[in-house]
């Protein structure tokens, strides 16, 4: 409900006691089934085995950058990212093999309104569609909601990029509209597509996440027995 100033304008609710959050750190997020850690160097070698997975650079297109064209390349990016204050790239960590199989990113980050992005995702093979890459999402919505504070988490994507699309609102996210001719990227247009998850939605779609990623939520050949939606609607 909004608020009513002096002159009749409906204004929004007052904040009374809200202070700018911390800047995220380079933490290690440690999960049942995948941690992240601060991306460095040392992933680099493997991250790019990982990559290289892929039968193809489909994964690449929805991407700011070309495929890189060996190891020394994709190195030297991460060498040109890894101390940042914005974006900060966390690799993420296969319990099982401790190998790094993907990377995500908090960026444009605005502490002072308790604001931040989720981008620069790329899911090797290894990790994609696994219960992996939905805990590693937890794991970072996780440490911006509790330990940060912030009040809302942001998900953009090209507005073609129907897996991205399909993925965010798989995980809690609300769309909310599209941003036209938002960008030029590697010479094409591109319109943007926007979702938020907000603090006060937390608490149910954590505890939607919590049950989903619960071992007696899979069968013995690694099948989800309910869906993360069912979770979420189950508790709404």
């Amino acid at each position: 409900m909004s608020q009513i100033n002096q002159f009749g304008q409906h204004i929004g609710d007052a904040l009374i006691d809200w202070q700018p959050c911390q800047h995220p750190e380079r933490v290690t997020l440690k999960g049942r089934t995948c941690s992240l850690e601060p991306l460095r160097v040392a992933h680099a070698n493997a991250l790019f085995s990982a990559y290289q997975q892929a039968e193809d650079t489909r994964s690449w297109t929805w991407l700011l950058r070309e495929p890189d064209a060996s190891s020394e390349e994709f190195t030297a990016w991460v060498a040109s990212v890894s101390a940042l204050a914005d974006p900060i790239h966390f690799a993420v960590i296969d319990n099982k093999t401790h190998a790094p199989v993907g990377t995500l990113a908090l960026m444009r980050i605005d502490a002072k309104n308790g604001v931040v992005e989720v981008g620069h995702v790329h899911f090797s093979p290894r990790l994609s569609r696994t219960p992996m890459s939905t805990e590693a999402q937890y794991l970072l919505m996780r440490y911006v909601f509790e330990t940060l504070g912030y009040r809302r988490y942001e998900w953009k994507c090209n507005s073609l990029n129907e897996p991205s699309r399909r993925a965010a609102l798989r995980l809690g996210f609300q769309y909310e509209g599209r941003f036209r001719q938002a960008l030029v990227i590697k010479g094409h247009n591109r319109d943007t597509d926007w979702f938020s998850i907000i603090d006060s939605e937390w608490q149910g779609i954590a505890r939607a996440f919590q049950n989903w990623l619960a071992a007696d939520n899979f069968t013995d050949d690694g099948e989800q027995k309910k869906s993360l939606e069912r979770w979420r609607k189950a508790i709404d």
